[in-house]
């Protein structure tokens, strides 16, 4: 009896093969014969960790990490680490930074002024918080200043208005600053007391609701008592650093004195000695060091002086030194030692080179000396080919060999050819002859005919030669934008010239059947420059291993904090003018290799603010991380591919990679795109970072030819004004032919001899339809590095409405 409700499988129930589990490992135990792995799971128990232990190791490396915090913020300003650089950037013409610097010099502490070359800065010791900053303001207006003190500075201190904020060049100067990276900030605004306090309180919300389009998580500290200003250093001593991968591998340092001793060649060239904090890395003697703005030099030795901030003024530095170099004082000093002691000393056979090209061979790709019975062969066959002449004397080897001898053919000829010579000069002298009696009776028709002369007054607006050059660049900047226009409506399109055979005119040009999967050899066809040039065999491989050594490997040298003096060989004395000037004088340590020259690919995108058509190969200064240069850049699309379209204006749509050719720079690093103005301003017209260092980057450009189709019929067509020459149309049969509605097609045979041919495609054109042919050839850019760049002027500042209630600030 069957329960009711209970379900019965019928016969055509689907029976499942069970899961065999242990057949694959068996077999791969019986192919592998019984042989065991050399390395058999050496994370498995990782794994295998109970609850506890996972938990044990997860605390361990959140204290690890905690630690390397307070360790950094505790070294960043103390005795044995560097002194904590501030630098004072005011954004407002009415935010003056000597306010800020009076009130943080008011503090309980002792205050260090600076000598020449600092432009107003000063050091502030607090024995008491066991801490010591440099406060350098930067000057207003001056671009390079802020960006060369911003590579350098631990901590920026923007000054804001406290009606406005900023105004237009304070707005390009975040921008720049944004692009080449930013390191920790603070926000302060002085002034604002003369306020009634409750228009004082509205004015600050404002302010605080415009700046988060820059900075959204940022607090503003006012500025006015000495109590705020403690307030505003303990916020910069407590907060957390940020981290620049361009500085933190590099040894560099912000120069605290300088002094510059002639040369005995020549008083123009001589040693600078640099004296400051090294920060970043270790600094070795043999490396080379790149003075930011005047290029690279050579370390003969480094000093250690005494410590101009030192926390306690009692214990030596020179002990500390003599500890850690292990000098040959064995009980050390407990008195300051006032003579300054050499460290190292350069190794001429460790030391960096200064070569940043190579010197060319010409006879390098040259055939091999010939031997010697070649040279009795060469010898055989002139003695053979060798007849006697009967010559004036002083006649040379190379016209004797042109004179023909009275016995050979074609005398008659060559007295022919005479004749026809003595005709064609006279024909010449009685042509002279008539221009010059034309050119008498123009001179004297354009002699004056007695007429009297009268005088007017003109407008000085006429003569103004100024404006006429104006009107010239106007001219230019509109052609520039037709330019654009066409190549934006018609890409990469050219007429084909009447006056020369395209054959000849595109010679250099050549078909692919595919742009993405053609091959194209990258050695193919390289110019002279390539030959000057240094390259990898794997880069990436080379930037790791040595990124590997930075992080593992103790490099001997001047630790981070020590107070050093830098002995830099063959300085032009402009250096120690333009720091004693007032402005900031930067030193970076160069990593290997970074003084060659190579093939760099920046990747950049159209900054906003600007507009203007910037064309292919046009000069353009870059600053790409701790170098200032000038060069012409090619631009290209950004792909996955192997062969790159070249671009002939940088886009403002998409992300352009810019080919120069430059000195080896290890990313990361930043890069920012400026373009001087006629009347010497730089405009910021792209941002962005390096991309590789890589010369077999193939940059092609694309010409296309059109033509217009005369006679449509099923699959086939005539088609005319593409080529104007039957030997054209035979020249460029190979190649494979498009129309803007994405048919395909070829050259079938020339129509007669004025160009027009028939063609057949994958399908029926339409009669608005064009045909097309595309043409490839690879391009270089241009050898135009200049490291020296002329410093811009003060940006126009115009004043900023002051924000409404919604927080704009534009």
């Amino acid at each position: 009896m069957v329960a009711a409700g209970v379900h019965r499988p019928g016969p055509l129930k689907q029976q499942n093969k069970a899961h065999k589990g242990g057949k694959h490992s068996g077999a791969s135990q019986r192919r592998n014969g019984g042989r065991v792995p050399v390395k058999a799971q050496p994370r498995r128990r990782l794994r295998d960790l109970s609850r506890v232990d996972r938990r044990h190791q997860a605390l361990q490396l959140r204290r690890q990490r905690k630690e390397a915090v307070l360790a950094e913020k505790r070294s960043l300003g103390s005795r044995d680490g560097p002194p904590h650089l501030v630098v004072l950037v005011p954004l407002h013409s009415r935010a003056a930074a000597h306010d800020t610097l009076r009130l943080l010099q008011g503090q309980d502490s002792a205050v260090v002024r600076a000598g020449e070359g600092r432009a107003g800065g000063f050091a502030l010791l607090c024995p008491r918080l066991k801490q010591r900053w440099r406060f350098v303001p930067a000057q207003a207006g001056d671009l390079h200043a802020v960006l060369d003190l911003a590579k350098v500075a631990d901590s920026l201190l923007f000054i804001l208005d406290a009606a406005d904020g900023w105004d237009s060049a304070g707005e390009h100067c975040l921008s720049c600053l944004f692009a080449q990276g930013l390191p920790t900030y603070a926000l302060a605004v002085p002034g604002g007391t003369d306020l009634p306090l409750k228009k004082r309180i509205d004015v600050r919300r404002k302010l605080s609701k415009a700046i988060e389009k820059w900075f959204p998580e940022a607090k503003l500290f006012p500025l006015s008592t000495e109590q705020e200003s403690s307030l505003l250093l303990r916020h910069l001593a407590t907060q957390r650093q940020r981290h620049l991968a361009l500085r933190e591998r590099r040894p560099h340092l912000l120069a605290w004195a300088a002094e510059f001793v002639p040369g005995q060649q020549s008083p123009l060239v001589g040693t600078l000695k640099v004296s400051g904090f090294v920060r970043g890395q270790p600094l070795d003697v043999n490396s080379l060091v790149h003075i930011v703005g005047h290029g690279d030099f050579q370390l003969s030795q480094v000093d250690a002086p005494p410590d101009p901030l030192s926390l306690n003024p009692w214990v030596g530095q020179g002990q500390k030194r003599s500890q850690d170099m292990e000098d040959d004082s064995a009980n050390g000093t407990e008195e300051m030692e006032e003579d300054v002691k050499v460290l190292m000393k350069a190794d001429p056979s460790k030391q960096e080179s200064l070569q940043s090209e190579v010197v060319p061979d010409p006879m390098e790709g040259e055939q091999t000396w010939p031997t010697e019975e070649e040279l009795q062969e060469a010898e055989a066959s002139l003695k053979a080919n060798r007849r006697v002449v009967k010559v004036p004397k002083g006649t040379s080897k190379y016209q004797a060999a042109w004179i023909v001898d009275d016995g050979e053919e074609g005398s008659e000829k060559d007295d022919g050819d005479d004749e026809d010579y003595d005709i064609d000069d006279d024909m010449m002298e009685e042509a002279v002859s008539q221009e010059g009696e034309s050119s008498e009776e123009e001179e004297e028709e354009e002699e004056p005919a007695g007429e009297e002369c009268e005088t007017m007054t003109v407008s000085e607006c006429l003569r103004d030669d100024r404006y006429d050059e104006k009107v010239e660049e106007d001219e230019q900047m509109l052609e520039r934008y037709k330019q654009e226009r066409m190549d934006e409506m018609f890409p990469d399109e050219v007429d084909t010239p009447r006056d020369v055979p395209a054959r000849v005119r595109f010679q250099k040009y050549r078909g692919l059947k595919s742009f993405r999967t053609s091959p194209w050899d990258p050695k193919e066809n390289l110019p002279r420059d390539y030959a000057r040039i240094f390259q990898f065999q794997d880069f990436s491989r080379t930037r790791k291993h040595l990124f590997r050594q930075i992080e593992k490997e103790e490099t001997e040298g001047a630790l981070v904090g020590w107070y050093v003096t830098l002995h830099v060989c063959n300085v032009p004395v402009s250096v120690m003018e333009s720091f004693r000037e007032g402005k900031p004088l930067v030193l970076f340590s160069l990593l290997p290799h970074e003084q060659k020259m190579s093939v760099l690919n920046f990747l950049v995108r159209r900054h906003p603010s600007n507009s203007d058509p910037v064309k292919a190969k046009e000069e353009l200064i870059f600053h790409c991380g701790f170098r200032r240069f000038r060069a012409s850049p090619l631009f290209s699309q950004h792909t996955s591919a192997d062969k790159h379209k070249l671009e002939r204006f940088l886009r403002p749509d998409a992300a352009l990679v810019v080919t120069v050719y430059a000195p080896i720079t290890f990313p990361p690093a930043s890069v920012l795109l400026f373009k001087q103005r006629s009347n010497g301003m730089h405009d910021l017209i792209a941002t962005g970072s390096l991309l590789s260092v890589d010369p077999d980057r193939i940059v092609v450009k694309r010409l296309v030819l059109s033509g217009h189709p005369f006679k449509i019929f099923t699959r086939t067509a005539v088609v005319r004004y593409m080529f104007f020459s039957r030997e054209d149309v035979m020249w460029f049969k190979p190649v494979e032919l498009r129309t803007k509605w994405g048919r395909r097609g070829h050259i079938k045979e020339p129509l007669g001899t004025h160009g027009h041919m028939k063609c057949h495609f994958d399908g029926q054109l339409k009669s608005q339809d064009t045909v097309l042919l595309n043409l490839y050839k690879r391009v270089f850019p241009k050898w135009m590095y200049d490291p020296h760049v002329p410093e811009p002027l003060p940006w126009v500042r115009s004043e900023s409405k002051p924000p409404t209630e919604e927080g704009d600030m534009e």
